[in-house]
């Protein structure tokens, strides 16, 4: 035979075999875009059954979403505050280490909430997801009006109490005393947003907080510098921003959740203290409310021990932090859905396909944060010029930045894990954990390191690195082991 006449037969061969391949890839851009569309109009999907894979995409697109926002916005707010001085960046640093006894609250809350509403969804429970939410919000109220009376009018001696300068204590005791007094907006935001998220409404809880932070980023520079008709308030400006945006957030996420045609309706008959689901939340979300508090007291203890370094170390290592939340916010929106996935799954009565969910969605978090841990060590120093040019502070940010993202792989499955715990309602697992990372682990060595061996600021952040590599080891053992498939909630 002559290579002519081999020619029509060998390439309509390679066509044909090459033709299915290529409309096997525009099924999957298709499919793609088309879980993207329904994850950002919102998805009423049951997520109990169907494809484990796209199940987690539909949910962690819009809660990626959410906390890409929230990232955006840490970042947004410590750049304009970086423009009046490290004592400025100071205040912030300090207070959001106060903060963290209602972010701690806040998020114990919507844990308990989370697992409850999404337990609720998963057995086909609509009144028991209504009422749990009514109870939820009720409690979260309570808690912050408590916070309020504490925290406003000793926020000078709270400063004092985490080593502030008199300076910082002289020019932030306004910026503290605001940020204690509008802490109901943040801790409804969260636990209406975890109802949301329980439920599987990502998508609602992904426009609440966009609502909230694009207001913040609009009105921070307003306040801090006094554009147009706004007042100059300097760093009282920022707290200002920040309120007034989370309260309209609180305010549209309410309206959304009593608003009729939702996984659940809330109707007038819920809107009563129901002392028994009350209670269970309380359980829940105490223990998660320490489990969290746990690992937000170890950061008050890091910055308690940097700040003996001084103000630019401190200054330093805010940058950085925020930087680093700024992958790592998008991170805890995969978790999220893991979360979801497993609570909506044990109440269907399928703990295999809960654990799979994890796996699959931690495999997704590696490659995520895996990508931007390099690029993090790679271009440090450019990263935290891009927030500040002062040669005493550069150093520490890029220290903290560098040596904190070659963890990233372990921090991944971390924290997948953690929130699969908590979403199955296995709250005191990751408590435990918590407790012996953090507390018994990451402080002492973040003292020896930076104090004891003389390594300064780097043993903190070396301490940060280690401290979360140890939560993501030891969270896979135990979550193998398969108590977590049994948590009644």
């Amino acid at each position: 035979m002559s290579e002519s006449e081999a020619l029509p037969t060998t390439k309509p061969t390679a066509a044909i075999r090459s033709a299915p391949a290529v409309a096997e890839t525009a099924i999957d851009l298709q499919s793609f875009w088309s879980a993207i569309r329904e994850s950002l109009r919102g998805s009423h999907r049951d997520y109990t059954v169907g494809p484990i894979g796209r199940s987690i995409v539909l949910l962690a697109i819009p809660m990626v979403l959410e906390m890409c926002m929230e990232s955006i916005f840490a970042v947004v707010d410590i750049k304009w505050v970086s423009y009046l001085g490290p004592d400025a960046m100071a205040t912030v640093g300090l207070t959001e280490s106060l903060l963290t006894l209602i972010y701690a609250v806040a998020i114990g809350l919507s844990i308990g909430a989370t697992a409850t509403v999404a337990r609720r969804i998963g057995e086909h429970n609509p009144e028991g997801a209504a009422r749990a939410a009514v109870q939820a919000i009720a409690l979260g109220l309570l808690i912050a009006i408590t916070i309020a009376f504490i925290g406003v009018p000793l926020a000078p001696k709270l400063l004092a109490l985490m080593g502030a300068s008199p300076s910082v204590i002289e020019h932030g005791a306004g910026f503290t005393r605001i940020m204690f007094a509008g802490n109901a907006s943040i801790l409804m935001l969260f636990m209406i947003n975890a109802i949301f998220r329980g439920a599987g409404d990502a998508a609602i809880a992904m426009r609440v907080l966009w609502l909230a932070n694009a207001i913040n980023i609009l009105l921070g520079p307003c306040f801090i510098f006094g554009l147009g008709p706004f007042p100059r308030l300097g760093i009282v400006g920022a707290a200002v921003a920040t309120n007034i945006g989370r309260s309209t957030g609180a305010v549209y996420a309410l309206s959304r959740l009593v608003r009729k045609g939702g996984r659940f309706d809330i109707r007038r008959r819920h809107l009563r203290i129901e002392p028994a689901i009350m209670m269970r939340l309380v359980r829940l979300s105490a223990t998660g409310t320490f489990q969290v508090f746990i690992g937000m007291a170890s950061w008050v203890g890091l910055v308690r021990t940097i700040s003996s370094f001084g103000t630019d170390a401190v200054a330093g290592y805010i940058i950085g932090i925020r930087v680093i939340l700024f992958a790592l916010l998008p991170s805890w929106g995969m978790s999220n859905a893991a979360a979801t996935m497993v609570g909506q799954a044990l109440g269907a009565k399928k703990p295999e396909r809960a654990e799979r969910a994890v796996w699959k969605a931690g495999f997704y978090n590696v490659i995520f944060l895996g990508s931007v841990g390099l690029v993090f060590v790679l271009l440090a120093r450019q990263i935290i010029g891009l927030f500040t040019t002062d040669p005493n502070v550069v150093p520490y940010g890029v220290d903290c930045l560098r040596i904190v993202a070659y963890g990233f792989l372990f921090y991944a499955y971390g924290m997948v894990l953690t929130q699969s715990f908590n979403g199955a309602g296995d709250t005191w697992t990751p408590t435990i954990i918590n407790l012996f990372v953090f507390w018994l682990w990451e402080l002492p060595l973040a003292y020896v390191l930076a104090i004891v061996f003389g390594i300064g600021p780097r043993g903190v952040f070396l301490a940060i690195m280690i401290a979360f590599s140890t939560l993501a080891i030891v969270s896979a053992l135990l979550f193998r082991r398969g108590k977590w498939k049994t948590r009644v909630v």
